[in-house]
């Protein structure tokens, strides 16, 4: 089942149309400073000089690690399912700001080490109870990976053909921060000690083992862990490995998540369809991470919600050339900044179409 994505490129031939449309507004030229920005972004998203967002949905994949076992996270991994469960009874604070913003939310059980029961807004897509171990073996199969990614393709375009245009896409998956950090590594060269975090609130003893974990299964697959100084270009940071660089899909299998993998397929059908697609943090956008590697155009159409309070998050964001919306110091997951960032891009849109051009109100433009 080999990967099949038709990303367009973004009509650049609009770029000039909706330029103008923004700066004959009545405010001085650049005054809405990122929101005029983001306006052209959506507007060249879908390919409109009245762009307008329709049927908002959030994702949530949730699965479990088997890296958990060594010690990487401060919570147990019986806390997914539990988190799980609070999200489809309202109490999580995604479920909370997605009902604030009239956002559809949706939780997909991507591998939860759990029997969940049925729920009207969970989805059933396991591919299998958490993922292994990765000190001891890859964490999936290439299989279940091009599975779960394929799985997460489905699940957008089910959500364009209810007539949605604008997703994004939580996590939940005690452990996932390790796996982020993994693929941060070996797919940016950054070093592994710039993306690995605190997770669920680590202190230094436990972030210490974090890493000591985190670099032990490095050195146990094919030596990825060996890596020069990377070098910052135009394009973001650049890393070469001493020995030879895993393949996106290679990495994704060896140490990622299912629903890290189901991300990635959702990025980019989100991007084949041309829909505008908000990032959240950290798990999130090393699923981007991923998809870019593949698809570098899948880029076009993201907005980036928030810069997460994990350090990894930051250095990713640069390595994207990407300046978020939010800067909270959030750490939560779950697509929470992504509910949260919502309204500037509804603004950005009214502005767009209903804001007066300086003809319209009788202003004098000089």
């Amino acid at each position: 089942m080999p990967l099949d994505f038709a990303i367009s490129p973004l009509p650049r031939d609009l770029t000039t149309d909706l330029q103008t449309k923004i700066d004959q507004k009545t405010k001085p030229l650049g005054a809405l400073g990122q929101l005029e920005t983001l306006a052209l972004q959506i507007g060249l998203c879908q390919n409109s000089l009245t762009p307008h967002l329709t049927k908002p949905s959030i994702l949530i994949f949730a699965g479990d690690h088997g890296v958990v076992a060594a010690g990487v996270s401060a919570y147990p991994q019986s806390v997914t399912a539990q988190m799980v469960a609070n999200f489809l009874a309202g109490g999580a604070a995604i479920s909370v700001f997605a009902k604030q913003h009239a956002i559809n939310l949706l939780v997909v059980d991507a591998g939860v080490n759990a029997d969940l029961a049925s729920h009207p807004q969970l989805i059933n897509a396991k591919i299998a109870k958490g993922t292994q171990n990765f000190l001891t073996q890859a964490a999936m199969n290439s299989a279940d990976c091009l599975q779960a990614i394929q799985t997460g393709a489905d699940l957008v375009t089910q959500q364009h053909a209810t007539g949605c245009n604008c997703i994004g896409f939580g996590e939940m998956g005690i452990g996932n921060t390790s796996s982020a950090a993994l693929l941060m590594h070996t797919l940016t060269g950054l070093p592994l000690a710039q993306c690995v975090g605190r997770g669920t609130g680590l202190d230094d003893e436990q972030l210490a083992h974090k890493v000591a974990v985190l670099q032990q299964a490095l050195q146990q697959n094919v030596g990825w862990g060996e890596l020069c100084e990377p070098q910052q270009t135009s394009h973001g940071f650049v890393g070469v490995l001493t020995s030879p660089q895993p393949t996106p899909l290679q990495a994704l299998t060896t140490f990622g998540g299912f629903e890290i993998a189901m991300m990635v397929g959702a990025y980019l059908q989100a991007a084949e369809h041309g829909m505008v697609i908000m990032v959240d943090g950290f798990i999130a956008s090393s699923a981007l991470l991923v998809a870019s590697c593949l698809y570098p155009q899948v880029l076009d159409y993201c907005v980036f919600s928030h810069v997460s309070d994990e350090q990894g998050h930051q250095a990713l964001l640069k390595h994207f050339n990407a300046t978020a919306l939010l800067n909270l110091n959030l750490r939560l997951g779950e697509g929470s900044g992504i509910a949260l960032a919502y309204p500037l891009l509804q603004s950005a849109v009214l502005f767009l179409n209903e804001m007066a051009s300086f003809a319209e109100a009788g202003v004098d433009s000089k």
